[in-house]
């Protein structure tokens, strides 16, 4: 028995980026590093959350890369020079992506408590009917 692709399925015309950016996601190698919700806040509206304890603004890069939102951290304090009797807070540099769909746009990014909050938003497309006419080949 063969595996059928999503973009070799006969229904499913055009879906072959997709399954690679399917792929992608797969691959991206995102640890569990830092803990994430990710919330519907309307029809059309998302919000990212991500816990970022002891990251300050300056530390913490968002960028959207083909498709990709990426948050990155790297803290920027020299933490060598301190001695811990028990370390439970990570302060070790990450990077997560996640892949947007077409029409879904990166807004605002706010930092509140410990957490960064990324709103993105999804634009509706416009319903269109195409007619296409039939015309009679030549005999």
């Amino acid at each position: 028995m063969t595996k059928m692709t999503l973009g070799a399925h006969p229904y499913m015309l055009g879906f072959d980026q997709l399954e690679r950016l399917l792929e992608r996601s797969a691959k991206s190698g995102n640890e569990g590093y830092p803990p994430f919700n990710i919330e519907q806040t309307s029809e059309n509206s998302y919000r990212i959350t991500l816990a970022v304890a002891g990251f300050g603004e300056d530390d913490l890069s968002v960028t959207v890369e083909d498709r990709q939102l990426v948050i990155r951290g790297r803290q920027s304090v020299d933490i060598c020079e301190r001695v811990f009797l028990h370390r439970g807070i990570a302060a070790r540099q990450f990077q997560r992506s996640f892949i947007l769909a077409d029409g879904v746009e990166a807004g605002a990014a706010i930092m509140e408590n410990g957490l960064l909050h990324i709103d993105l938003t999804r634009a509706v497309p416009e319903t269109v009917v195409q007619t296409i006419k039939i015309t009679k080949r030549g005999q």
